[in-house]
């Protein structure tokens, strides 16, 4: 019986991918039967040849279509094989231990459902990576500037049970996810580990962080100047749909009202501190009040397919 199995999806992340199959390779816990899936979201990089040229055990699911980060983390959970799935981008490094002490934090308590890594920035340092689910205190909490005391949950030295955790590195019991239908494949990316660990949460079972487990994230996207006003379209519109998705109307307009003061006020403080960029906040803003407009990520996909299917 396989115990693990790796789920990598990869765009257009070839040299982040590789490293990424490198340390799975360099941490795996021995004792621990495991399969290695790659699922290749139409990159044009190469990467689906990199890791043919490679070699090795790893399972590539070469798509000709790109397709959203939730849809794509559902097919590889449909794929997999094993008890356990572990959830990664390409752009995430397990750290010696992540994998066993993920595997360790969901055999210790079967109610749990899903563990999320710690994860680390290039340098080694600790970011968020593990929230309350969106609430209204949430939402007058960032009116005040007080959101990342109220909602960050990824603190401490011991596994807790959280909110939500973030998917670059998330351990997922694959016969709960299988009970809730997967990922929602609405979401193209982001909100959708959200809405997944709600509807995980509404069926009884846990959300665990657990910070022994490290993984370093590199982010490669937020490197990406001129992909950041698509990723910010993308983001609002995900949590757009996570509170119509739940019924949460009047969260939905307090959300949209501290949130857009507050993006407001970083603009205004932005014109006077060097190296802040006052446009993006106010790009921030604007989605938070008109969720369901500007071109986000799932229209750079469809650009892409398009493309691709041109003679």
């Amino acid at each position: 019986m396989i115990d693990l199995s790796y789920c990598v999806v990869n765009t257009d992340g070839r040299e982040h991918l590789m490293a990424c199959l490198d340390a799975i390779e360099r941490t795996h816990p021995q004792e621990v039967e495991r399969e290695v899936l790659v699922l290749d979201n139409a990159s044009e990089d190469g990467s689906a040849g990199a890791v043919r040229a490679a070699g090795g055990d790893v399972r590539l699911i070469a798509l000709t279509r790109r397709d959203g980060k939730a849809a794509n983390d559902s097919h590889l959970l449909r794929e997999a094989r094993g008890r356990f799935c572990l959830l990664l981008n390409e752009d995430t490094e397990l750290q010696p231990g992540c994998a066993a002490r993920l595997v360790e934090a969901l055999e210790r308590d079967p109610a749990a459902a899903v563990a999320g890594a710690q994860l680390l920035d290039p340098d080694g340092a600790p970011t968020a990576c593990a929230w309350r689910l969106p609430d209204a205190g949430w939402a007058l909490a960032a009116a005040v500037f007080a959101h990342r005391r109220y909602a960050v949950q990824s603190r401490g030295s011991k596994v807790r049970e959280v909110g939500w955790v973030q998917s670059s590195a998330m351990l997922v019991r694959r016969d709960a996810a299988a009970s809730v239908g997967g990922l929602d494949g609405d979401f193209f990316v982001y909100s959708d580990e959200t809405d997944f660990c709600r509807r995980l949460h509404d069926s009884g079972w846990r959300v665990l962080w657990v910070p022994q487990a490290r993984a370093i994230h590199h982010d490669q996207l937020s490197t990406d100047a001129g992909a950041m006003s698509r990723r910010i379209v993308e983001f609002h519109r995900g949590r757009d749909l996570y509170f119509r998705k739940h019924g949460m109307a009047g969260t939905a307009l307090l959300w949209k009202a501290c949130w857009a003061w507050a993006y407001l006020l970083r603009a205004a403080f932005a014109l006077a501190a060097p190296g802040h960029d006052p446009a993006r906040y106010l790009l921030h803003a604007r989605q938070q009040l008109l969720p369901r407009t500007g071109i986000g990520l799932r229209e750079a996909a469809e650009e892409h397919n398009r493309r691709l299917a041109s003679p």
